[in-house]
């Protein structure tokens, strides 16, 4: 792995060059996967005009995605990062950049249900990636700082791409907005190409830095304890015979270790374990498995009521997502302060309780500006959610087994996600948004009232944070210590 190293004594992530030109590339992306996030469901609404093969891409494309993940994290923990997530920019730029060659001849559907999943794959890939990046890229204390602040970039994106998104289509056609999202992945791609660039040269001038002071060091200490270096030298040479290849040397915890080759059921279960053991992340799992469920195709029911119910165009739908999308800016804005006061679990549990009730509200009003108003509070609470719960999993998971983690985390609780999209749509379908609508929210709500109930809403912090200062380098070992007790677990399970 080559992106950044984190720093004892971080400079502000403003003056961080690596991570803002990681947030520039990210951002424009962003504004591509804006346009997709309207143009898609547009594109498949405009060529059957049912809400139910709407709902069928959304489900299939979950359970591409889903799939991806039982891989995700592997392929994420043994390759170099960087250059998987500009493998799955170039390769989304080609796939989407298809779409519209393809509507320029005639439409076809089946075109739709091959090329979106397969976008879907590599953007499984790229998830985890980015997720096992953040931590490298920061220190430890501004992971959710920079997480606010990558979800605060990709906000303002959007605020601006659903709307010119819905303007476009209705020009032209959703083909064209499609277009513009292939191209943005491409400009992504090079960003995180100069990225790498920039971090390799970084690196090495950190690096040469190192060796000069460790240089330096070793000189003065040969000179004035040579006696005692060698009695030490001999020492730690018996303890690493007896400890064996099993445990890394502690002087290159710097470097990111990659995990030995295993099948993928055993790696899948290594990351699925390790969230089932922690107190938190194990209700926090089961609970986002009901409410991915829930919420799955809730854009679809909005652009569907808009639509069908209300009788306005595809611009309308553009401009109430754009709206919606003020809601992830606001949450990725005050997200740090609310966790800092309140903790992850009151923030993730009261956040998904007004989630549902803004769901419920959604199909009850036939006023655009209301259901665009609905729509920002549902995305400014899921945004508060997802921040914090993103950023406490990699505050509590050691760096060569993240990708993993994330890729179970995600694959478990997305499970459920197609499933319920395709239900969802149906049932609108039959019974109308309204009703749908009014359910969903009361389960969402009522799903996360009994977080109450679990150590999510003691709100325990990371490890790492309630060690001992004078501990702190044993704690630092601790979780690789704990990873590789879990791996041997786990394979002696399988075996």
């Amino acid at each position: 792995m080559s992106i950044g190293v984190t720093m004892s004594n971080p400079v502000s992530l403003w003056r961080n060059r690596n991570f803002m030109l990681f947030l520039t590339a990210q951002t424009l992306s962003s504004v591509g996967d804006s346009f997709s996030y309207v143009a898609i469901p547009l594109l498949v609404l405009h060529t059957t005009g049912s809400i139910v093969q709407m709902g069928l891409v959304t489900g299939v494309t979950g359970v591409a995605s889903i799939g991806t993940g039982l891989v995700a994290g592997v392929i994420a923990d043994r390759v170099n990062r960087q250059a998987l997530l500009m493998v799955c920019d170039i390769a989304r730029f080609l796939l989407y950049g298809l779409i519209p060659v393809v509507w320029l001849f005639s439409p076809q559907l089946w075109f739709i249900y091959v090329v979106v999943p397969l976008g879907a794959v590599f953007g499984m890939l790229f998830r985890v990636g980015y997720v096992t990046v953040v931590p490298k890229l920061v220190s430890s204390d501004q992971i959710t700082e920079a997480n606010g602040r990558l979800y605060s970039s990709y906000a303002v994106a959007a605020v601006g791409g659903p709307t010119a998104a819905g303007f476009i289509s209705g020009i032209f056609n959703p083909s064209v907005a499609i277009a513009v999202d292939s191209v943005s992945f491409a400009v992504s791609a090079i960003g995180l190409l100069l990225l790498r660039r920039r971090t390799d040269a970084a690196e090495r001038a950190a690096q040469s830095e190192t060796a000069q002071t460790e240089t330096a060091q070793t000189e003065t200490a040969q000179t004035e304890t040579a006696q005692s270096e060698t009695a030490q030298s001999e020492t730690a040479q018996s303890e690493t015979a007896q400890t064996g290849t099993a445990q890394t040397d502690s002087g290159s915890k710097s470097e990111e270790k990659r995990p030995a080759r295993q099948g993928i059921r055993t790696d899948f279960l290594i990351g699925a374990k390790f969230l089932w053991a922690n107190e938190i992340l194990r209700p926090l799992t089961i609970r986002l498995s009901i409410l991915t469920f829930l919420t799955y195709g809730v854009t679809d029911l909005i652009v569907f009521h808009i639509k069908h119910d209300l009788k306005h165009s595809d611009t309308f739908a553009g401009y109430v997502l754009s709206a919606g999308t003020v809601g992830t800016f606001i949450a990725s804005s005050l997200v740090a302060r609310l966790r800092k006061r309140f903790g992850f679990g009151k923030c993730w549990t009261v956040a998904f309780v007004l989630c549902g009730a803004a769901v419920a509200g959604i199909g009850l009003t036939g006023v655009i500006p209301v259901v665009a108003l609905l729509a920002m509070v549902m995305l400014a609470c899921t945004g508060v959610a997802g921040i914090c719960s993103m950023s406490f999993r990699q505050e509590v998971t050691p760096s060569d087994l993240l990708g993993r983690v994330t890729a179970a985390f995600w694959t478990i609780h997305s499970a459920l996600g197609p499933i319920g999209a395709a239900v969802l749509t149906a049932a609108a379908s039959g019974y109308g948004v309204r009703s749908v609508g009014l359910v969903a929210g009361i389960v969402i709500s009522l799903t996360a009232v009994t977080a109450v109930a679990t150590p999510m809403w003691r709100g325990v912090k990371p490890q790492p944070d309630e060690a001992d200062p004078t501990e702190q380098e044993h704690t630092e070992q601790t979780p690789a210590e704990a990873h590789a007790d879990s791996e041997a677990a786990v394979n002696q399970e399988v075996n």
